[in-house]
């Protein structure tokens, strides 16, 4: 049983795992089991060009962020488990856990975080009902957003990114997955708010 999985592997899924994986040595969360889906083919990060990020090299291209961000979790973090190659079908709630079913298995977790992006192509199953036109996205492009309060979709269902309603730049999203990793470990830390930060 895992207690946090994490669908996407884009700028809101990464940084909810490395912010996740940045707490795994504390004591609330030293026991914790978590894992990411880095499903990254329908990324809009695969075709970015940043100029405009702090941080970021000007020209940094997105797909480069992707696969160094990938890595960047696997040398920080390998507690992480990173699933490759498995596309998420559905989530279904089941008492305490939810079953998350990919193309190949199913995984028991105690809580998700969806990060999958805002393109009306979601096809996750169990999360219909959620489904709304997206706030912040220009009509014609059709964009969509899964219905939450402060990324918040059900008890321990969360959403992180552009389909949490937030806009597409990278920073926001990158953000997003962070506020959800902060959310979640106040959750583990019995309430007490709770960030994570490295020092010199």
């Amino acid at each position: 049983m895992l207690d946090a999985l994490i669908i996407g592997g884009g700028a809101a899924g990464l940084s909810c795992a490395l912010v996740l994986g940045s707490s795994l040595k504390k004591p609330f969360a030293k026991d914790k089991k978590v894992a990411i889906i880095t499903h990254q083919k329908a990324s809009h990060l695969q075709n970015a060009l940043f100029n405009n990020v702090l941080g970021l090299k000007p020209g940094t291209l997105g797909k480069d962020l992707l696969s160094d961000g990938k890595l960047q979790l696997e040398r920080l973090y390998p507690e992480i488990t990173q699933i490759e190659k498995e596309k998420v079908s559905e989530i279904t709630k089941i008492e305490d856990y939810f079953l998350v079913s990919t193309n190949k298995n199913q995984y028991k977790t105690k809580l998700v975080v969806v990060a999958v992006g805002y393109t009306n192509l979601l096809t996750i199953k169990g999360l219909e009902d959620y489904i709304k036109s997206h706030p912040r996205a220009a009509i014609e492009k059709d964009r969509i957003w899964l219905e939450n309060t402060n990324h918040l979709i059900t008890h321990n269902l969360y959403v992180a990114g552009t389909l949490a309603g937030w806009r597409s730049q990278f920073a926001i999203a990158s953000g997003s997955g962070a506020h959800v990793a902060t959310d979640i470990l106040t959750l583990w830390n019995n309430g007490t708010h709770t960030k994570v930060h490295d020092k010199i």
